[in-house]
């Protein structure tokens, strides 16, 4: 029975609070027939938003009250519409939060005819005003050189191409000598005189590695096959041209690759750091003189 106060307390409080519901809309009803609205200007994404809300608004309210008079809701067409208004309602969220502070700026501006002084983004780089000043800048230019060729140039800004370059300047002699030195050593430690050495000398066991091409695979492969055919049948098999040429253009292509191996390990030692860097200095004196004196052309022979 206590329950009965609660419940009839609970309907005074609704009845009151509807009736200002309705005195508010009547207000509002009443401004919009007036032409007081004018939302020609307004955000449409805000008016499409609030014509869902208030369809959702009558949908439920139709429900509610077919609920209260004890009617069926059963395959009512007003709920298919409720969930289609929701499903659209929650899509148009993540476009809501991010139009949310823009939308309450502009409210803001409105109500209070100013914008507020502790905005962070008050004080961030307009680019509207940066075009605009290079436009002016372009103008009195071009008026200043020549005012036909003021119109066929473009206004927009373009930045100039760089290439990226590493800054060296502060840099001495003595730090470029050392760094070439310790690039020298680094390619001496890793030559193949030091791997060989390390190799020789190592204590621990040796690793078995393939380290040759394709091409060379392949002809060990059939070289191995034709020992192996020898040894079997106790015959020496003859050599066609083309493996003749093959094997011929292997033993190239080994030469090929020995050619870049330059196994200078001279700058490992400390003694012969100085005498590297005054070769270094001496081929770059050498090199730019020979660039000064050479000159163009052949000379004409006397007869």
């Amino acid at each position: 029975m206590t329950e009965v106060p609660k419940a009839l307390e609970l309907m005074s409080d609704l009845r009151s609070k509807t009736q200002d519901v309705i005195n508010h809309t009547d207000n509002i009803l009443k401004k919009a027939k007036e032409g007081q609205f004018d939302t020609s200007k307004g955000i449409s994404f805000l008016e499409t938003k609030y014509q869902l809300l208030l369809s959702y608004l009558i949908d439920s309210t139709f429900l509610f009250h077919k609920k209260t008079s004890s009617q069926s809701i059963s395959g009512d067409p007003s709920i298919e519409r409720l969930v289609e208004i929701r499903t659209v309602l929650e899509k148009m969220r993540p476009i809501d939060q991010k139009l949310k502070y823009q939308i309450d700026k502009v409210i803001k501006t409105a109500t209070t005819g100013g914008t507020d002084e502790a905005d962070p983004l008050r004080f961030k780089a307009n680019p509207n005003n940066f075009t605009n000043k290079l436009e002016d800048e372009d103008e009195s230019g071009t008026d200043e050189d020549n005012e036909t060729k003021s119109t066929n140039k473009s206004k927009v800004y373009v930045p100039p191409r760089l290439t990226p370059v590493h800054y060296d300047l502060d840099e001495t002699v003595k730090d470029k000598e050392s760094k070439a030195i310790e690039r020298a050593k680094k390619r001496a430690l890793s030559s193949s005189i030091l791997k060989e050495l390390r190799d020789e000398y190592y204590e621990g066991p040796e690793e078995v590695k393939e380290s040759i091409d394709l091409h060379r695979f392949k002809a060990n492969k059939k070289a191995k096959e034709r020992t192996e055919y020898e040894e079997e049948r106790m015959m020496r098999m003859s050599i066609s041209k083309k493996d003749k040429n093959a094997m011929r253009k292997l033993g190239t292509l080994s030469s090929l690759n020995n050619l870049t191996q330059f196994d200078d390990i001279s700058i490992l030692d400390d003694e012969r750091q100085g005498e590297f860097s005054m070769e270094k200095g001496k081929k770059r004196k050498f090199n730019s003189k020979g660039k000064k004196g050479k000159k163009g052309g052949f000379k004409k022979k006397r007869r």
